[in-house]
């Protein structure tokens, strides 16, 4: 039997990146000479990729953003956000246990993130996380990304595993539809950057901290989930 595959969303999943996306935003921002944003102003919009984030700011400063300026504020924004890897990043508490638990059970785990790939490498890398898994895509691995199933299907296939034994684990809208779009049983944990409250996104499942992530849960969804197909 295939090995089962845990495969993570990052930003606002794995890691709490929040700091340093704003404070590489604001960075950018001050370019176009405007004041600086908060948390509180972007939250929903932290994980959906820099691009989002700098138009979004630019709207909320009043700031008519031209076409033509995106590219070079793209580039500011990935060069800061590099340089100060990993800053004030850290894994979600419980995190590391728990991957080392389905590490011991021989589960293969892997990330699926929006995030362009290298940025989502790097950070990995520096906080020395990248031997954990077997696959990590971003948003501009294939021609697709969340929550198009085809780039949670791609990862699984790049991690060796089976769509019938993974499951998906995220915070946001887009990790909850990839999952369901690729028909695979999703985890959502609530601590993320959600702007709406994670139930109403209806996974398959919530867990409130990263204790619950245990291979009994994983197979638990995956066997109920072959149940649902066979019928």
């Amino acid at each position: 039997m295939t090995p089962a595959l845990v495969v993570f969303d990052l930003d606002g999943t794995l890691l709490d990146t929040h700091i340093d996306l704003v404070d590489s935003l604001n960075h950018t921002i001050a370019a176009l000479d405007l004041a600086p944003v908060t948390y509180d102003d972007l939250t929903h919009l932290v994980g959906h990729g820099a691009k989002v984030m700098i138009e979004r700011a630019c709207k909320l400063q009043g700031h008519s953003l031209e076409p033509e300026q995106l590219p070079g504020l793209l580039e500011r924004f990935i060069a800061h956000y590099t340089e100060n890897m990993p800053g004030a990043t850290v894994p979600y508490p419980g995190l590391i246990d728990a991957m080392d638990h389905l590490k011991s059970k021989g589960y293969r785990l892997a990330v699926c993130t929006n995030k362009l790939e290298g940025l989502a490498r790097t950070l990995l890398e520096r906080l020395q996380l990248t031997h954990y898994f077997d696959a990590i895509t971003g948003g501009d691995t294939f021609a697709v990304r969340k929550p198009d199933a085809g780039h949670l299907l791609g990862t699984v296939e790049m991690a060796g595993g089976d769509p019938r034994r993974t499951i998906m684990v995220g915070d946001s809208a887009n990790d909850i539809l990839v999952a369901r779009n690729a028909g695979i049983p999703s985890i959502a944990v609530p601590f993320g950057y959600s702007d709406v409250p994670i139930e109403s996104l209806r996974p398959t499942h919530i867990i409130a901290a990263f204790s619950e992530l245990t291979p009994d849960l994983v197979e638990d969804l995956i066997g109920a989930a072959e149940v649902r197909n066979a019928g």
